[in-house]
């Protein structure tokens, strides 16, 4: 059994007096349905589960708002009485029955006792054929990612998650330590975080079954997408999916993807995707001041996986290739550190609203500026770099310090925890400057502790 950090968000959500109907979000087996059972279980409460793909006539029950017939129906299929106390009632892949969605509200209305949780995928590709009010304001929406790393250390090594928690630029872990956390976290490059391939290395340390996991996850997308995409071409949603891999970190340009289909199509195929959290957009931001979606670029954007052992895959790299390269060619040739760096950025947000990335781009006429990912934590912006070499080379983040004055910087990069204060000499348009600021150093397994890394460095300049 996988932890998820996510079942603390559950815990608090039960306890809740104006508890809201749930619904949980997120792609294709990033394991939804397990993190409930799991914490029904933990919980001790009585599980009424329906697959409402296997009961596609309830749509036209859930049609009608009638709770005592919908209940009625439910407990002929669950064989329970699904209103009993210390009862949760789970309804998996709502997709199929889009109109359950509109129902929700009404089952907290004349059932406000009993959690009611809705989990699905592909949403979007189902609701394009539905024309309802959703019930906006009397559901709750989580999003659930794929296992994180720290998540898959506590599976395959827990021993090594309290230096995870104790780390910072002032205390680094110990040599060993250290060593074992870069091997792992080399090791959730070709694994990923999807929970089937994580729970099956878990068990059996086989990257060779684990290379079939994920050949029969892509599979399942392939069929998704085949049995839900009525308005966009199948062939085209393939080769987006097949397209995304292979351009991490660099800007989108439609016709790179299918020059032969006009950018409006392919658009809506991107968009697609990334609203089924299949992939998430980078979005550049100007960065000027927050929040930063106010001074975003809709139409300039990266592309991030929604796992990096799928993405890999998909690539075609298998454990044999990336146990071999070096690593710094891990971190600065294709895009890899920058998935893995992007895709815990996303699960930070804790699911609560859909992720938002961005980045920070200045294209010039003689040479362009980028910035891996920017961030904002309380009132600060902070720009993030996944490099690999030493301080006087992060041009471009020399000049997002200097045009955005600045002062904290973070970089991920391969060795042990440090900060250090940056004094450069930069040239402009105008004439050359001086930029200073404080840049702290993280090793990439250390992603998830950034915002309690940043919250202790703030606390020490104050």
């Amino acid at each position: 059994m996988i932890k998820r950090i996510a079942e603390d968000f559950l815990s608090s959500w039960l306890r809740k007096d104006n508890r809201k109907p749930l619904v949980l979000r997120g792609a294709r087996q990033v394991g939804k349905s397990t993190l409930i059972r799991q914490f029904a279980k933990k919980n001790d409460l009585v599980l009424n589960e329906v697959n409402l793909e296997r009961h596609l006539f309830l749509d036209d029950i859930f049609k009608t708002t009638d709770v005592q017939n919908i209940c009625r129906e439910l407990e002929a299929i669950t064989g329970r009485n699904v209103k009993q106390d210390k009862s949760l009632l789970f309804l998996d892949e709502i997709q199929a029955t889009p109109h359950a969605l509109m129902a929700l509200r009404y089952l907290r209305e004349e059932l406000p006792n009993i959690p009611v949780i809705a989990a699905g995928s592909l949403l979007e590709f189902s609701l394009s054929d539905h024309s309802f009010s959703m019930p906006v304001g009397r559901i709750v929406y989580y999003h659930l990612h794929p296992i994180s790393f720290n998540e898959f250390v506590n599976a395959i090594e827990p021993s090594l998650i309290k230096y995870l928690r104790e780390l910072s630029p002032s205390s680094p872990p110990p040599a060993t330590a250290h060593n074992k956390l870069s091997e792992l976290q080399r090791q959730f490059l070709f694994v990923g975080g999807m929970p089937e391939a994580v729970d099956d290395y878990q068990k059996n340390r086989s990257l060779a079954s684990v290379s079939e996991i994920h050949r029969s996850i892509v599979g399942t997308y392939q069929d998704d997408f085949a049995k839900y995409a009525k308005r966009t071409d199948l062939m085209l949603l393939q080769k987006v999916l097949a397209f995304i891999p292979g351009s991490l970190g660099k800007k989108v340009k439609f016709s790179a993807i299918d020059g032969d289909q006009r950018s409006i199509r392919v658009k809506e195929a991107v968009d697609l995707l990334a609203k089924a959290r299949v992939c998430h957009k980078v979005y550049h931001s100007h960065s000027t001041g927050l929040p930063l979606a106010a001074e975003a670029d809709h139409s300039v954007y990266k592309l991030l996986f929604m796992d990096i052992g799928l993405a890999n895959h998909v690539l075609g790299l298998d454990w044999t290739v990336i146990s071999k390269m070096e690593e710094r060619q891990l971190v600065n040739e294709g895009g890899l550190a920058e998935q893995f760096i992007g895709q815990h950025l996303v699960d930070l947000q804790k699911g609560l609203d859909a992720p938002q990335l961005f980045y920070w781009l200045r294209e010039g006429k003689s040479a362009n500026a980028e910035v891996d990912y920017v961030i904002s934590q309380g009132n600060l912006i902070i720009p993030v770099e996944v490099k690999a070499g030493k301080s006087g080379a992060l041009k471009s983040l020399h000049q997002f310090m200097h045009r955005r004055r600045q002062n904290l910087a973070v970089r991920f990069d391969l060795n042990p925890p440090s900060r250090q204060k940056v004094t450069h000499a930069i040239s402009t348009a105008e004439k050359n400057a001086r930029v200073e600021f404080s840049l702290i150093s993280l090793p990439l397994y250390a992603v998830e502790e950034l915002p309690r890394i940043i919250s202790g460095v703030n606390r020490s300049v104050g």
